[in-house]
């Protein structure tokens, strides 16, 4: 008898500990049955209502904790009002459905789904969001999940004029990854949040393909971008882990770095960042010409900046205003047009433990065999500073007098102003360029 109990107990344990889809209602629902919105309300917390084929009006709201799942071809319709999905309960999720036509009022964020602050533990997976302002808006969340969704803005509406991909205002403890998000504004812009990770992302067409703003302690690992105004726009943040992130043809900075310290970039591939051209460059209010930076650290302090590889831009790097004490070393600098542009007065040795960066344009030699230079590398002189700072003088570059400044800079080095200098340049790259193409 006491044993018969004892197992008794187990079973009721383990019905217990089972989640909530075990125990759920799971209900069939067709377009011919009559509102979504009637069967949200009528449903039991933990239901699973499965949708099938066919378009459901939208501007629903699930205030209570359930399971919204799509079959293919379910199509959930705000026809250009509000909300597609309002989320005003805890762990709800929303999964294989398309979601479109949201209203497009971005003072009223409206969106494919909007999490208000108590839907804690949203998880999106799945979905595609159709010609919607904001692809999903989340604030003041715990745990979101947004998982392998495909979110598509409106061509037809001014870059400016759209919302984002995926927008989170002080979020916690947040994952998103496998998105794909283009056409938007930008792809992910998260403010005021912390220990959020985006992961395995892809962006293309945007303004910023991931755009920090005083957010801290996250992780932004495997992400690609294309064709955006900036790949990543990382701005007022610390202790942020950038990771494995790759940037190709993006037109103005592949990363931007404004006052984010503390931070790690590390094993990320920069590539083709040239600047604007075409007519996009009136729609994004870019200057024609404006110069393509694979990296711009503007008042950045403290990072790591290691193992990437910064390739055929028109900058390299560019440094400037108070961006001190950060470790530039083991990095491969290829191809770009100007390798470094750094305008401050300070000293700078962009080397770390007896390790510099490659350099394509280094023209020293490595006698002793160590894979090291034997020259330190300096890639800008006084000519290069006066013409940055005054760019009406570029027309002189070829003149007798600014030869004349080069050929003295070279033969008295005492002479040339304060900057970079790389002290143990590599003499090969830090990894593979054939992935360059």
């Amino acid at each position: 008898m006491i044993e018969l109990r004892t197992w008794a107990i187990c079973i009721l344990l383990a019905l217990l500990l089972l989640p909530y889809t075990a125990w759920a209602q799971i209900r069939h629902i067709s377009p011919l049955e009559g509102p979504l919105q009637k069967h949200l309300d009528a449903a039991e917390p933990g239901a699973v209502l499965l949708l099938e084929p066919g378009v459901y009006q939208g501007g629903v709201v699930i205030d209570r904790p359930l399971t919204l799942k799509g079959m293919p071809g379910a199509i959930i319709d705000a026809q250009g009002v509000g909300d597609v999905i309002r989320v005003r309960a805890e762990r709800v999720r929303i999964e294989g459905l398309t979601l479109r036509n949201s209203g497009f009022n971005l003072t009223h964020m409206n969106a494919g789904i909007h999490a208000e602050r108590s839907a804690h533990h949203l998880h999106a997976e799945d979905n595609t969001l159709e010609n919607v302002a904001f692809g999903l808006w989340l604030w003041h969340l715990r745990g979101p999940q947004i998982i392998n969704n495909r979110i598509q803005g409106n061509p037809s509406v001014r870059s400016q004029d759209r919302g984002d991909g995926i927008r989170l205002f002080n979020v916690d403890d947040g994952l998103v990854a496998g998105n794909e998000i283009r056409l938007a504004r930008d792809g992910v812009y998260i403010d005021t949040s912390r220990h959020v990770e985006f992961r395995n992302n892809r962006f293309a067409d945007l303004r910023y393909g991931i755009h920090y703003m005083y957010s801290h302690h996250g992780l932004i690992i495997n992400n690609h971008t294309t064709r955006t105004r900036s790949g990543y726009a990382l701005m007022s943040s610390n202790h942020l882990q950038v990771v494995g992130n790759r940037s190709e043809q993006d037109r103005n900075y592949g990363f931007l770095m404004n006052f984010v310290n503390h931070s790690v970039l590390e094993n990320n591939v920069v590539n083709g960042i040239t600047g604007w051209s075409g007519s996009e460059v009136r729609d994004h209010g870019v200057t024609l010409g404006a110069e393509g930076k694979a990296i711009f650290i503007y008042n950045a302090y403290a990072n790591v900046i290691r193992d990437n590889v910064f390739a055929n831009s028109e900058i390299g790097i560019h440094l400037t205003a108070g961006s001190e004490n950060n470790r530039i070393h083991s990095n491969s600098f290829v191809n770009n047009r100007t390798q470094v542009m750094y305008v401050a007065n300070r000293r700078q040795d962009w080397s770390h433990d007896g390790l510099g960066n490659y350099w394509s344009d280094y023209l020293g030699w490595d006698l002793t065999g160590d894979g090291i230079g034997d020259q330190p590398y300096e890639p800008n002189d006084a000519v290069d500073k006066l013409l940055w700072m005054y760019p009406m003088a570029r027309v002189l570059m070829n003149s007798p007098s600014v030869q004349l400044l080069r050929w003295v800079q070279r033969a008295f080095p005492v002479l040339r102003p304060p900057g970079v200098q790389d002290s143990a340049p590599l003499m090969r790259p830090t990894r593979s360029l054939e992935e360059l193409g």
